[in-house]
C-alpha cells in the first residue's frame, strides 16, 4: 500500500469562523403524518417544538450569535448548558437536565487544507436530546455531522427512526473519523521501525517524538469518551429507549478498540525510541572502541620517545646506525600486545 510522506503531525483547536454566518440554522421537522419539511424557519421552532409527535432537529452554528441565541430564546436551555456549547475548549462529558441531555464529545478530522498529510484537527460536538427534538451545535468544522447530515438529505425517511436514533447516526459517525487517522499512525510508525531498524536515520528522533505527542494527545480525547458512551449504553433514561440503547453499544465497542489502539502505539512508540536510543549507544561504544585501539597503540610511541628525547648525552642505541628501527619496532610490538591483552580481556 503506498504510504503518504513522513511529516509532523499538530493537533489544532477549531476556532470559531471570522466570516459572517447566516442567521437561519439548519433544520428538519418530521410531523407525525405528512411530508419531512426542511429549511425551516426560525419563527416555527416553537410551534414544532410543542407537537409531542414531530421529531424537529436543528443544526447551531457558534460563529453565528444570532443562531446561538435560539439556544436561550426558543429552547431554554440552562445557561451552563450554553456556555458549554459556545466553549471550544470544554471537556468531554454528559449530564442529564430536567427534560433532556447534553453530550459533548471530541471529534476529529483531517486537515487538507495544508501541505502537511498528517495535519489533524479536534472539536467539540455537542449534542442535546430531548424527547421530540435533537439540537447538535458544533463550530467551523463538523464532519461526522454534515455526513449524517447528507443522508437525511438524500433520504429524509432516516428521520423516521426518531431523535436518539439521529443522535446514534451523528456521533457514530463522528468516532467512526478517528480510524482513518489510527491506520495513518500504524503507517508512520512503520515507516519509523523501517528508518530505525534497516537504515539508521539520526533526524528519525524528531518524528518519533512528534507521533508520540499525537498518540498520547489523541488518548487524552478518547479516554473520557469511554465514559460518556457507557453512560449512553448501560444507564437506563426516559429519552434513549434500551432498544436504542442497543445501538449505542456499537459506538462504545469503537472507542474501546480505539483505545487499545492508542495505547499500543504508545507502546509502540516507546519502544522505537528506546532502540533509536540504544543503536545511538552502540555507535557510540564503537567509536570509543575504535579511538581505545589508536589510544593504545600510541601509547610505546609516546612513553618510548619521550624517554629518548630527553636531553642527556648517553642514551642506549643512539649512536647505533640501526637504533631507530630496532626502536620502532619496539614500540610497535608493546602496542599490540597491549591491544592482545585488552581483547583477552574483553575490553575492545
Amino acid at each position: 500500500m503506498a504510504r503518504r510522506p513522513t511529516g509532523t503531525f499538530r493537533i489544532r483547536k477549531t476556532r470559531p469562523s471570522s466570516t459572517a454566518q447566516m442567521a437561519h440554522p439548519r433544520g428538519w421537522f418530521r410531523p407525525a403524518a405528512g411530508a419531512v419539511l426542511g429549511d425551516i424557519d426560525p419563527r416555527e421552532l416553537e410551534r414544532y417544538l410543542r407537537d409531542p409527535a414531530g421529531f424537529l432537529w436543528v443544526d447551531i452554528d457558534t460563529g453565528a450569535p444570532a443562531q446561538v441565541a435560539l439556544l436561550e430564546k426558543v429552547f431554554k436551555f440552562h445557561p451552563l448548558v450554553i456556555e458549554d456549547t459556545l466553549s471550544p475548549n470544554g471537556r468531554v462529558k454528559v449530564e442529564e437536565y430536567p427534560g433532556y441531555l447534553f453530550i459533548v464529545v471530541r471529534a476529529v478530522r483531517y486537515v487538507t487544507e495544508t501541505e502537511d498529510p498528517h495535519d489533524i484537527e479536534t472539536y467539540n460536538l455537542c449534542c442535546i436530546l430531548g424527547p421530540n427534538y435533537l439540537v447538535t451545535v458544533h463550530g467551523t468544522h463538523a464532519p461526522g455531522l454534515e455526513t449524517v447530515w447528507e443522508r437525511v438529505q438524500r433520504s429524509p425517511d432516516l428521520l423516521d427512526r426518531g431523535p436518539a436514533r439521529t443522535m446514534h447516526a451523528v456521533l457514530d459517525a463522528s468516532v467512526d473519523a478517528y480510524f482513518p487517522i489510527i491506520e495513518q499512525v500504524d503507517d508512520f510508525i512503520d515507516s519509523i521501525e523501517e528508518r530505525v531498524f534497516t537504515r539508521f536515520d539520526q533526524e528519525a528522533l524528531h518524528d518519533i517524538f512528534g507521533v508520540k505527542r499525537l498518540v498520547l494527545q489523541l488518548r487524552r480525547h478518547l479516554a473520557p469518551q469511554r465514559e460518556v458512551f457507557s453512560f449512553l449504553t448501560n444507564r437506563p433514561s426516559a429519552l434513549i429507549p434500551p432498544e436504542v440503547q442497543v445501538y449505542f453499544r456499537d459506538i462504545y465497542d469503537h472507542i474501546i478498540r480505539l483505545n487499545e489502539s492508542i495505547d499500543t502505539y504508545r507502546d509502540l512508540v516507546s519502544s522505537v525510541m528506546e532502540s533509536y536510543l540504544t543503536q545511538v549507544s552502540n555507535r557510540l561504544n564503537i567509536a570509543t572502541k575504535s579511538l581505545t585501539v589508536v589510544a593504545t597503540l600510541s601509547v610505546p610511541f609516546v612513553v618510548v620517545s619521550g624517554m629518548w628525547g630527553m636531553n642527556f648525552t648517553n642514551i642506549p642505541l643512539s649512536n647505533w646506525p640501526h637504533g631507530f628501527w630496532v626502536m620502532f619496532v619496539g614500540q610497535l610490538s608493546l602496542g599490540g600486545l597491549l591491544v592482545l591483552l585488552l581483547r583477552r580481556r574483553g575490553l575492545v
